[in-house]
């Protein structure tokens, strides 16, 4: 209990340090989309995420640059010729996300990826990230 709760307090201690990458991350990602590169993008966004940080600031400006990046993909069975399954659990979590925003084009988009993610990674990958209560987004 107290390194799990002495892992938060590191993490927020660097919030400013966690936007800033963030940030970059985003200005990597439009590159990456502009050029036509939407699951390397994808990647870019997944990796680093600041998953025991409890501020919303840092979610939300994270959510804002996977958001950006899922919503690039148009051919979904492409995507996971492509995605190594290192990135499937935190996927999945975004996709829970997206999915609890109510917009009908994120949702949608979601069903999609999770549709096919489930048939790639199984339901553990589901049962994981629902059980997961210390790594949020």
């Amino acid at each position: 209990m107290a390194s799990s709760a002495a892992a938060y307090l590191d993490a927020d201690e660097n919030l400013e340090a966690i936007i800033s990458r963030i940030e970059q991350k985003s200005c990597k990602i439009e590159t990456l989309l502009k050029q036509s590169k939407p699951v390397e993008a994808l990647k870019t966004a997944l990796e680093g995420t600041p998953l025991k940080t409890r501020d919303e600031r840092c979610k939300s400006a994270n959510w804002i640059v996977v958001h950006r990046a899922m919503m690039a993909i148009r051919d979904v069975d492409g995507m996971f010729n492509s995605l190594d399954p290192e990135y499937y659990d935190i996927l999945m979590k975004y996709l829970y996300r997206g999915l609890s925003t109510g917009d009908r084009p994120t949702c949608d988009q979601c069903l999609k990826i999770h549709e096919k993610l489930t048939e790639k990674a199984g339901l553990g990958c589901i049962l994981r990230s629902l059980a997961d209560t210390v790594n949020t987004v």
